[in-house]
């Protein structure tokens, strides 16, 4: 998509999702418990998007691959291998910043 206001819709409809490693595309995608394929670009300079895109493939969350190997992966890929991704804990940071602000 060049733009879009949202993807919920797409990705309530979606088998399977491939994407760049962006959080924001990366979590929303996990959180709708979707597989994802993520394709990273290693040109990018400081390149925390490669660097969560391994964390998530170490952790079993996401297939990982270059632009190059995309074909490959999607050929070989065995989405039963893929772990559900844990829902997030807001309260816990929540209390956190209490404690750290001196709220409690």
């Amino acid at each position: 998509f060049r733009f879009k206001d949202s993807l919920a819709e797409d990705l309530r409809r979606a088998d399977l999702v491939i994407s760049h490693a962006g959080a924001g595309s990366c979590l929303e995608s996990l959180e709708k418990g979707k597989p994802l394929v993520v394709v990273t670009n290693e040109k990018l300079m400081n390149n925390h998007q490669l660097e969560l895109a391994k964390q998530l493939h170490r952790d079993g969350h996401v297939l990982c691959c270059n632009c190059s190997t995309l074909v490959e992966t999607l050929q070989s890929m065995d989405l039963s291998t893929l772990k559900p991704f844990p829902p997030g804990q807001p309260e816990k940071f929540a209390l956190f910043l209490d404690k750290v602000v001196g709220f409690q």
